[in-house]
């Protein structure tokens, strides 16, 4: 039977302190890779043990699991490999494209095993100080200005009413105006959450509430940030 590791990730390149030993076992046991970016996944495993043959795996690139890509995944399930999934940051199947493999396993009735790693979702919601019981993740927001600001009223409206964590990200050249939008947009009491950095050495978790970010903005020009709402 066919055996598939989530290997995690390091949020940014050299916090490798956020990647658990058994990790690297894993990813010996395995004979066959899938990986978000397959340049990355290389370095990545040769920062975590120089030793590693990076040329004794088979590689493919999931490319948003391409249908070729997952028939290849679905030949390899058969053959009985042990078969590790490589997120390009963070863990395999939140917020990842390693999602459709996963479900293919599970259809072929392969072995799942998730490791432990940082997930920049968890870890800002961890930090926030916000409802951790009851939340959502919703992935980036439009990008129209208009729609934007409707999908944040609709979300700051769901949040107080249901008492839960709304959580989003955007592409980092793009942070700045979405905190733009958050403040013109969102009630003064409204909390935000900006975890920029996450287990980088520069890391940042602030909360606020709106009216308090509007007297200090932060500059997140091309950082990695997650950004929380807690109406």
């Amino acid at each position: 039977m066919a055996t598939v590791f989530l290997i995690p990730a390091p949020l940014e390149e050299e916090s490798l302190q956020a990647i658990p030993a058994y990790v690297l076992a894993a990813i010996k046991q395995c004979n066959v890779l899938f990986a978000e970016n397959e340049r990355t996944a290389r370095r990545y495993l040769k920062k975590l043990d120089k030793a590693i043959v990076i040329d004794d795996y088979e590689w493919y690139t999931i490319h948003k699991a391409e249908q070729e890509v997952k028939q290849a995944f679905i030949q390899q399930l058969k053959a009985g490999k042990t078969i590790g999934i490589v997120s390009e940051a963070g863990c395999p199947g939140i917020a990842d494209p390693g999602q459709v493999l996963i479900d293919a396993a599970h259809q072929h009735g392969a072995i799942v095993k998730p490791l432990v790693g940082p997930s920049s979702i968890l870890l800002a919601l961890m930090g926030s100080g916000m409802n951790g019981q009851q939340f959502a993740f919703v992935g980036y927001l439009p990008i129209d200005e208009q729609q934007r600001k409707k999908k944040l009223q609709q979300l700051e409206e769901y949040s107080s009413k249901q008492q839960s964590t709304q959580v989003f990200i955007e592409t980092p050249y793009r942070n700045n105006q979405l905190l733009e939008t958050i403040l013109k947009t969102c009630k003064p009491t409204t909390r935000i959450c900006v975890a920029a950095n996450l287990t980088a050495v520069n890391e940042s978790i602030v909360t606020k509430t709106v009216a308090d970010w509007k007297k200090e903005k932060p500059e997140l020009h091309k950082q990695l940030v997650i950004f929380c709402l807690m109406g």
